[in-house]
């Protein structure tokens, strides 16, 4: 039994250590082929550089990284508050029975593909702020808008389980001071949370960063330093995703060098994540 045991755990270790090297590979050839792109034109020219022109060798990805933020940006001020109400309803104000049908209907917002968003905001999105507020339609309103809907199960999911994690002594003992339930939901249970909550958000700011289908179909992809959210954009994701097919030579250099840069962008906001879930655990 004892040797069994060791086997299988033995077997579960080479697996997790394979899924380990797995990832050191493919950090390791993409830092392998952007690396001497970004050597070769300067860390500040390639970061700060505002004109994309590859076959000029110009490779300046900054209109990028600012639109990167501001399609994240947009997208968090929809989904941090309609977010937070959602994981408010469901973990305190909807009966237990109602809940077993609202959870899964909002976690299968994640399972739904990206490309059906992207065709779903062209569709409806791109023609109404054409018509009601101007501008080309595709636009980073309407990406923002869809990336908001995409990132609300993982704020909801996770916040919802940092509510739930609370003692039930933060509850009662307000309650016995006279707080009302939504003093107490308002007052208590959401600073208490606080940690796993922002962690939600963090999760769902790489979620919205990383996205690259539905954005290619609804940015417009104009590569220029966004002046206001009706404003046409490509982000880091799409630039990689539309121009990789063709690409080569330093082009193509440039393009790996750019998903370096998202590798750091999502490393640093996973471990801020990870940072503030252990606070909340201690």
């Amino acid at each position: 039994m004892q040797l069994q045991e060791k086997i299988v755990e033995k077997v579960l270790f080479l697996i997790a250590l394979s899924s380990i090297l797995i990832l050191a590979l493919i950090t390791f050839f993409i830092f392998e082929e952007g690396i001497p792109l970004i050597l070769k034109v300067g860390p500040k020219a390639f970061l700060l550089g505002e004109k994309w022109i590859p076959s000029k060798g110009l490779f300046g990805i900054f209109p990028m990284i600012v639109s990167s933020f501001w399609v994240t940006l947009g997208a968090l001020l929809l989904g941090i508050p309609l977010g937070l109400a959602c994981t408010i309803f469901l973990s305190e104000l909807i009966p237990p029975s109602v809940g077993t049908l609202f959870r899964p209907a909002i976690q299968l917002l994640a399972a739904i593909p990206s490309v059906i968003y992207g065709f779903w905001g062209l569709i409806v999105l791109v023609p109404l702020i054409r018509n009601y507020m101007g501008g080309p339609g595709l636009s980073i309103l309407a990406g923002s808008l869809v990336l908001g809907f995409m990132i609300l199960p993982t704020i909801i999911t996770i916040s919802e389980d940092a509510l739930k994690a609370l003692p039930p002594s933060y509850k009662a003992g307000a309650l016995a001071l006279g707080a009302t339930h939504w003093q107490t939901i308002w007052r208590v249970l959401i600073p208490a949370a606080r940690s796993g909550i922002v962690a939600s958000v963090i999760l769902g700011m790489g979620r919205a960063i990383g996205e690259t289908m539905a954005m290619i179909m609804i940015l417009g992809n104009a590569v220029k330093m966004p002046t206001s959210f009706l404003d046409s954009a490509r982000t880091l994701t799409t630039n990689i995703g539309i121009e990789m097919g063709y690409a080569s030579g330093g082009h193509r250099q440039a393009l790996f060098a750019t998903g370096i840069v998202l590798f750091f962008i999502i490393m640093a906001l996973n471990t801020l994540a990870i940072f503030l879930s252990k606070r909340r655990a201690h």
